[in-house]
């Protein structure tokens, strides 16, 4: 066996003369060194100088012992004592799960797979723990994935599937970072194949939920539907009264106003043929629109075919006028005596008595000269 100090010895004196070959010196070639074997893969040739690549762990065992562990970049190993045992990536590492059977709460048999993504992270666990750390996570990930479905129905699988996933990486985490420096960073489920019945049970479910939402939303849309009609009706006839009732406000003050305008016309006719009542052959003209009104009263008559009673002197012009002037001076000899009785009821002062008489004489005096100067129509009609 070489000690250390002959084999440097040994390797300046190579590479001075220039006449021995690379495996000969016992340095591995360029291919060996940057090459990046897997799990699987061989394990280096042992050689004196070896460069780790980066994102891998060389576990060195010196004669059948764990030694050291490699860090990536240049290392120095003792010929035929220290030996590359393992070589372990760093790197984030995908297993596929296989497609499994599993039976839920509500006794329904599903086949599901997924994906695994882990990571090591104590190469020297991972080397010594266990014999082949992919095939114990992926089993650990199945019996895992089939007992945390036991526990669950068929509708809280597809509802909770995020927290599902969350459920199998710490269960796998529990069993395997401890022991075997591997850390689970995250499951995904892949697929998940129910049977043929339940497929088509779940599609006519989701189509009669599907025909339920639509007669809710149908039975919503009357709803709201008949509910904006009734408010448009109801808005409608509260403008139809408000307009009626502007209506009839309207129409009443423009009767009242007409009727205002006719009793004022009224008032000042009768103030008209008051006026000319007084004066000189008023009444004459009085008995004339008398009689013409009478005439026209009979010309109307005539056109109908009423049949009438009539008094006998109905066609006495003269007769008919002396009645309706009869009828006025009985009217103005009422009013005068209303009048004086209303003066006379009213109370007096001292100094309004003369002036009170003065007045009432006066009134009497024209009175009486009316009454002499027009004298009543003869009622010889009569």
């Amino acid at each position: 066996m070489l000690s250390r100090a002959a084999c440097s010895a040994r390797t300046l004196h190579a590479l001075k003369n220039g006449c021995m070959d690379a495996e000969r010196l016992g340095i591995a070639s360029h291919r060996v060194l940057w090459s990046q074997p897997s799990r699987n893969a061989s394990t280096p040739i042992n050689t004196i100088v070896m460069f780790v690549p980066e994102q891998e762990a060389w576990i060195v065992e010196r004669m059948g012992r764990f030694n050291r562990l490699l860090q990536p970049g240049l290392n120095f190993l003792i010929p035929f004592l220290d030996k590359v045992k393992y070589v372990q990536s760093l790197k984030e590492i995908t297993i596929d799960i296989p497609k499994q059977s599993a039976i839920t709460a509500d006794n329904v048999n599903l086949n599901i797979d997924g994906v695994l993504y882990l990571k090591i992270t104590d190469p020297k666990k991972t080397s010594y723990g266990i014999e082949d750390p992919e095939f114990a996570i992926s089993q650990l990930a199945q019996t895992t994935m089939r007992a945390e479905l036991g526990k669950m129905s068929l509708e809280q699988i597809f509802q909770e599937r995020e927290s599902l996933n969350v459920t199998i990486v710490e269960a796998i985490n529990k069993a395997s970072f401890e022991p075997w420096g591997i850390s689970c960073l995250r499951y995904e489920i892949r697929d998940i194949t129910l049977p043929a019945r339940i497929t088509e049970a779940m599609q006519m479910q989701v189509e009669a939920e599907r025909k339920k939402r639509a007669a809710i939303l149908e039975s919503e849309g009357q709803k709201e539907a008949a509910i904006n009609v009734a408010e448009g009706q109801k808005k409608a006839r509260i403008l139809a009264s408000e307009a009626a009732q502007l209506e009839k406000i309207n129409r009443a003050k423009g009767e009242a106003e007409a009727l205002l305008t006719v009793a004022k016309a009224r008032a000042t006719g009768l103030d008209a043929v008051a006026d000319s009542l007084r004066k000189s052959n008023g009444k004459s003209a009085a008995s004339l629109v008398v009689a013409e009104q009478y005439v026209n009263a009979f010309e109307k008559l005539a056109r109908t075919n009423n049949t009438l009673i009539l008094p006998s002197n109905a066609g006495d012009i003269s007769n008919a006028v002396g009645q309706a002037m009869s009828i006025y001076s009985t009217i103005t000899r009422n009013q005068l005596s209303e009048d004086n009785q209303i003066s006379q009821s009213l109370p007096y002062k001292g100094s309004d008595i003369e002036e009170y008489f003065s007045d009432h004489e006066n009134t009497e005096d024209r009175c009486d000269s009316k009454s002499t100067s027009h004298p009543p129509p003869p009622t010889t009609s009569t």
